[in-house]
């Protein structure tokens, strides 16, 4: 059942259910965007794997 269906009801469960749902898939894309970000400023500056 979607948000935008007509018998949606938005009871504790279904606020709970969904707000844990955007704030987990938001806490990884913040951390996927960080990742990628940092990934992209190292590869620039010249830092790879050649300081072990």
């Amino acid at each position: 059942m979607f948000p935008f269906h007509f018998e949606w009801i938005w009871d504790a469960g279904h606020l709970l259910f969904m707000g844990g749902l955007w704030f987990a898939l938001s806490v990884m894309g913040m951390g996927l965007t960080y990742c990628i970000i940092k990934a992209v400023y190292d590869t620039m500056k010249g830092h790879g794997a050649d300081h072990h």
